[in-house]
């Protein structure tokens, strides 16, 4: 089996392919700030799930890499959060995003 068919791998890709996307109308000053750290964040999760994949036979390695990428999930939903108070995402937007954050937890 591969990485790529863990259920906490395919949501996690997907979620940040979202916040890829939805982060594209993002205001340019925002570029080197909230855009990039969401953007960083949210692909840290599945990027460090895979990691932990390949750690698996070293349990205390395995936790601590998955550790790790809840931490990456923890930050995306505080990114989540300013883009709502900066109105850069409209609260529908935010429900479904946080949602499917929530789901990699």
């Amino acid at each position: 089996m591969s990485f790529t068919q863990l259920l906490a791998f395919k949501k996690s890709f997907s979620l940040a392919m979202k916040i890829f996307e939805i982060s594209k109308k993002f205001p340019k000053e925002e570029k080197y700030s909230l855009t990039d750290q969401i953007r960083r964040s949210s692909r840290s999760v599945s990027a460090i799930i895979s990691e932990a994949y390949r750690k698996r036979l070293y349990p205390k390695h395995f936790i601590s890499k998955l550790s790790d990428s809840d931490a990456e999930n923890s930050e995306t939903q505080t990114w989540l959060m300013f883009a709502l108070k900066c109105n850069y995402i409209d609260t529908p937007t935010y429900d479904i995003l946080s949602s499917e954050n929530a789901e990699n937890w």
